[in-house]
């Protein structure tokens, strides 16, 4: 995977999203207006859309590129449109 795609920028996205998973933790704690948690919620699941965008084109740039240059293009097919349903459901 980590030919795939830059791992240190994700890295660094995870960290930030946890660091904002915590936030919103300390928000239930502190008695944060409910709004201002959906809010944080929101930009916890784009930014979690975003990781997936980077590991999916890594995916198609690397791995379903070279499994039908040089393996099974008709597997390879099938194996990706199985993570475009899992992607989807993110």
């Amino acid at each position: 995977m980590k030919e795939c795609m830059d791992s240190d920028n994700l890295h660094r996205r995870l960290k930030k999203i946890a660091g904002q998973v915590a936030a919103v933790d300390r928000m239930i704690d502190e008695d944060v207006p409910c709004e201002d948690i959906i809010i944080q919620i929101n930009a916890i699941k784009s930014a979690i859309q975003s990781v997936g965008q980077i590991v999916l084109e890594g995916h198609i740039k690397h791995c379903v590129r070279d499994g039908i240059q040089h393996g099974d293009a008709d597997k390879t097919i099938a194996e990706f449109s199985e993570v475009i349903k899992q992607f989807s459901k993110l």
